[in-house]
Order: structure tokens, then sequence, then C-alpha cells
């Protein structure tokens, strides 16, 4: 087959959620499946580290589409045109935009439906965007992925999909992450917390990543406990940080939140595996992948009670109320004060990450194309 993948978040040294269910999957898929000959759709200059196989060819059509306008032409306009000129076979789009008037087999894979819930959390022109169009996405693709069971059942209801139209296909993790020794634990610690304990968050600075509430909870456990832990947290912004900013200059224990930026998988494996605890209290997630990664780094967890979160933590978590400051200072301080807890914690990970792996992940979506192509 003649397969076009839309891979225009294959950014180097960029990779977010998306990039990485990107890279992770079509590294499996292109290199497994040598019958096929992809092409790989980007918006900008390539990395020749994406080019995963030689029954790869990548090509770069404009513009850039990193706007909503220039979403819709790039999709509309430069993806159909190419699709229709190449005689593509299939067509896949792992962030779920597709171009509307294309009539071949298509696969995408909408991770979640966040923007639905929370409109306001998003800029304008872009919350429009993504309720005008991932509806029409929903019911144009051929066949729908998606991350876990929750959003399967979140697209069903909201959008009034046909369960059978849906393959879940879950996230995996990166095998760098790993349980870390004591002595390489010290060394990281002293060079990231001056030697002191932390809780973790990894995430972009976006809303429904609730980090003002975790500022303030943070400032409670911290008055409960009078101990020396810190609050590491790696990301950077997107939108949406004015009251993560001002709640951060009120903050009484300010001095002891340590802002990483972001860090690369390297230097993330070891800020993650070297945590007390990670603290991930999103109000709203399709599958939420650093948790996976702190499971595989025998991190104990601190989550929010909603959405796929207790689907993907399973028993190796502790769970609070994202909405409740009160409830995650509590869930810091249960997880502090409980050696024991810590450690089952830690044992039950060690069962639940077996659930998840990029190996599953790229079988299950190849699965679902060929679903596609036959259907």
């Amino acid at each position: 087959m003649r397969i076009a993948v839309n891979t225009r978040l294959l950014l180097k040294d960029r990779l977010e959620g998306i990039g990485w269910f990107t890279y992770e999957t079509m590294k499996r898929i292109t290199q497994g499946h040598p019958e096929h000959e992809f092409f790989f759709l980007f918006d900008r200059k390539f990395d020749p580290d994406f080019i995963f196989s030689s029954n790869i060819k990548p090509v770069v059509l404009k513009p850039q589409s990193r706007h909503p306008v220039l979403w819709f032409v790039w999709f509309e306009i430069s993806v159909k045109k190419f699709i229709r000129r190449n005689k593509i076979d299939l067509f896949i789009s792992p962030d779920g935009y597709l171009p509307l008037r294309s009539n071949i087999p298509m696969l995408g894979v909408i991770h979640d439906i966040n923007f639905f819930h929370f409109p306001k959390t998003i800029p304008f022109l872009v919350r429009w965007y993504y309720n005008f169009f991932f509806p029409k996405f929903a019911h144009k693709a051929s066949r729908l992925a998606t991350v876990s069971e929750y959003s399967k059942k979140d697209i069903c209801q909201n959008y009034v999909v046909d369960p059978g139209k849906i393959d879940v296909v879950y996230n995996g993790a990166n095998d760098l992450y790993a349980p870390l020794s004591s002595r390489e634990i010290e060394k990281v610690r002293s060079f990231i917390s001056q030697g002191s304990s932390y809780f973790v968050f990894v995430g972009a600075f976006n809303p429904r990543k609730n980090i003002p509430r975790l500022l303030l909870a943070f400032d409670l456990f911290k008055k409960k406990t009078h101990s020396n832990i810190k609050l590491v947290i790696v990301g950077e912004k997107m939108y949406g940080t004015s009251q993560m900013m001002m709640i951060l200059q009120e903050m009484e224990f300010k001095d002891e939140v340590i802002f990483s930026g972001r860090l690369q998988v390297d230097k993330l494996k070891n800020v993650i595996g070297s945590a007390l605890a990670m603290i991930y209290v999103s109000y709203y997630e399709g599958f939420g992948i650093p948790i996976l990664e702190a499971m595989k780094c025998d991190v104990p967890l601190v989550v929010s009670n909603c959405t796929s979160l207790p689907e993907v933590s399973g028993d190796a978590a502790i769970y609070v109320d994202p909405f409740n400051v009160e409830s995650i200072a509590e869930g810091m301080v249960t997880i502090y004060d409980d050696e024991i807890l810590r450690k089952e914690l830690i044992v039950n990970a060690r069962i639940q990450r077996k659930k998840f792996s990029w190996d599953g992940t790229a079988k299950s979506l190849y699965e679902s194309m060929m679903k596609t192509v036959n259907q």
C-alpha cells in the first residue's frame, strides 16, 4: 500500500505527547512492514532522524501549519492535493486532523477532546477551530483510534460516534525510564534541588494541567509538614499562565518551587526517577504519559481521581480531587509521611505498567490501519 502519514508534529527536541506517539508508533510500523510505502508529510524542514527506514519518502508541504487558518489550508489544500496526485491508499493522522474533501480510507487518532469540556481555557480562534472541525473529523474518518477507554467513551457520547468505529490504542513510555540507584538519586538531587527530596510535575503549562492549584496545595503541604521537600516543575509555557505566575508570587514557599524548563529524555528520566513522588493533578487527560514514565521509574503517584487517570494508574496511585486544594495537599502529606504506602504503590506500579508499551501501541495501531482499509 501507499500510506501517507501526517508527521507535522515530529519536531527535533520538541516532541510532546502526540509527537512521541507519532515517533514511537511510526518507527515500529515502518520498520516492521517493508511491504508498504510510506509518505511522511511535514510542514517544514525535517530532521533525518525521523526517516526511520528506506520505505519512507519525506515530503514537505507548504505552508507551515501553526495557526488555525493555516491548519485549514495545509489539510484542505496541500494534503488533499498530495493525496490525489500520488494515489494514496490510506491516510493516517496521529493528531486527528483530516482533509475533509478527500475520500480515501482515513484513520484519525483523537487523543482526547479536552477542548469540548473546557473551551475557555484555550485561545478563542483555536477553540473555535477544534470545536467546529473535530466533530467533522470524527465522522469523516473511516476509523478512529484513541488512547484510553475513557477517551473512547467521551468521543462516542459527545460526538455521537458508533463505539465499533473506535479502537483503543494505549500509549507507552520510553524504555530509558527505569529505576535509579541510591547514588544516582543523590547525584541528581544535588543538581536539581540542592540535595533535598522533591515532588515532581511534568507537563506543558496550560490551564488543564492545574498548576495553580498544585502550587497552592504545595504551599499548604509545607505549612502542614514543615519539611524540606521541594517541588520541581518540568515543562514550558503554552498559554493561560497568568494565574500560575500570580499565585507563585503570592506563595509563602515560592523559593521551594523549582522550574527546570523543558528537559530531553536523557535528563528527564533522571529528574523523574529521583523524585519522592510525582504529583499529577490535571483535571482532564486522555491518557497522561508522565504517570507511566514515573511508574517505570519506581516513583509513586499522587494523581487526579477523574477522566483517564484512574484507568492508567490503577492501584499505583493516591487519588485526589483536582478541584480541591486541600485534597491535593492531603495527598502530598500522605505520600510524604507513609514510606510503607510508597513501597506498596511502587510494587503495584510494577504490575500496572506491564499493560502499556510502545510495541503494544504500534501493534494495535497497525491493526487499526488494516481495519480501516479492509472494512
